[in-house]
């Protein structure tokens, strides 16, 4: 479980990044989390496009004692299946709860949207921090957002519009 250790980026596939930046608005802004891995895939793709400060609350669940370990390695079996199984108000020990994450991110998604209104954001995070938006553009839970793969490098488009939100696509692989 990764959340707010500051691992650098794969960027290896140059290829797949251009792709990457072809398919994205021109005229967007974009904004990634602070952690290294996001600001560095965001620096790799921003090309001419605006580039915002780096927004911490954009920024992956923390997992807390779980950081860095593999779900095998968490000696409180129930607790974690309950993390993963019941998301809500149920933490990792120092960690964040699944509510409390949905949030953060709402908090900063609605204050970059209201920061630059009519324009298109292109917002460079992590899995978790994605699954916050497509539960709120679908209306599901978090049990069923957890559903939705997202891969490194992959784009969900999402539209807000009025308050209304709306997911064009998750997971797409320019």
């Amino acid at each position: 479980m990764v959340g707010w250790s500051d691992l650098p980026a794969d960027l290896s596939d140059s290829a797949r990044l251009e792709r990457l930046s072809r398919h994205l608005p021109d005229e967007a802004a974009v904004v990634s989390s602070d952690l290294m891995r996001a600001v560095q895939t965001a620096d790799a793709i921003a090309g001419d496009r605006t580039q915002l400060a780096p927004d911490r609350d954009l920024r992956e669940i923390h997992f807390g004692e779980w950081e860095l370990q593999a779900f095998d390695g968490v000696p409180d079996k129930a607790l974690l299946r309950s993390f993963w199984e019941t998301p809500g108000d149920i933490c990792p020990p120092g960690g964040e709860s699944w509510n409390a994450f949905t949030a953060r991110v709402n908090t900063a998604i609605d204050r970059l949207l209201k920061a630059h209104p009519g324009r298109d954001l292109i917002v460079v995070a992590h899995m978790g921090t994605i699954l916050t938006q497509v539960q709120r553009a679908l209306g599901i839970s978090g049990y069923d957002a957890f559903a939705h793969k997202i891969d490194n490098l992959s784009v969900t488009e999402l539209h807000c519009v009025a308050g209304n939100w709306d997911a064009v696509s998750i997971n797409h692989c320019p």
